[in-house]
């Protein structure tokens, strides 16, 4: 029989204040707002029933209350790499507020100034998606927006600058796996989904 190949749950934390108004928040340590505590909530629900033999989360606070409340604080281990990408002098800032200095600008191929760049974010997620790699078993992991969108760019093999093409909303879930049971095949299973994640 052959075995069960894991796979990897991502899951995006709660709305914050700057989440609703487009401001970027990478490194700032803000709370979820009352509809990011109330999607958290749903996100536990829409994971109930699945079973995981880990369980990371990012550091921030926004993440882990969304891990609170998604219930898996007990058991989740707290992984630095999981960290949101950051911006740097862009912390705070909306895409108007800085594509009036700088006309064009696109995260995933310029970076931040002051901050990391695409290459320094897929470093973090590179070192996180080969531990996970070593996981016999399903794994959720809560962490943010553009380091989700790395992490599914890097494992599929494509450059980081790739997660451009990754969507990831709020309290939403994607699923990283393979296909044909092969570990050389590695797959999108399911991507930012606020719907219903059983097959």
């Amino acid at each position: 029989m052959e075995p069960h190949l894991p796979r990897l749950y991502l899951a995006r934390h709660g709305d914050t204040a700057w989440t609703e108004n487009g401001r970027h928040t990478g490194r700032k340590d803000l709370p979820l707002n009352e509809h990011g505590e109330e999607h958290a909530r749903q996100l536990g629900e829409r994971l109930r029933g699945l079973s995981f033999v880990r369980v990371f989360a990012s550091p921030l606070i926004r993440v882990r209350k969304t891990c609170e409340l998604a219930g898996f604080a007990a058991v989740a281990e707290i992984d630095p790499d999981l960290v949101e990408w950051d911006y740097g002098q862009y912390e705070g800032l909306t895409m108007d507020d800085i594509w009036k200095d700088r006309p064009g600008w696109e995260i995933f191929r310029d970076g931040c100034p002051g901050g990391e760049s695409a290459d320094d974010v897929a470093a973090r997620a590179d070192r996180f998606l080969a531990k996970v790699r070593q996981i016999d078993g399903d794994v959720l992991a809560f962490s943010s927006g553009h380091t989700i969108r790395v992490m599914g760019a890097r494992w599929t093999g494509l450059p980081p600058t790739a997660g451009r093409a990754f969507l990831c909303r709020p309290a939403s879930v994607g699923v990283l796996g393979y296909e044909h049971r092969r570990r050389e095949e590695p797959v999108l299973r399911l991507w930012n989904c606020v719907g219903d994640l059983k097959e």
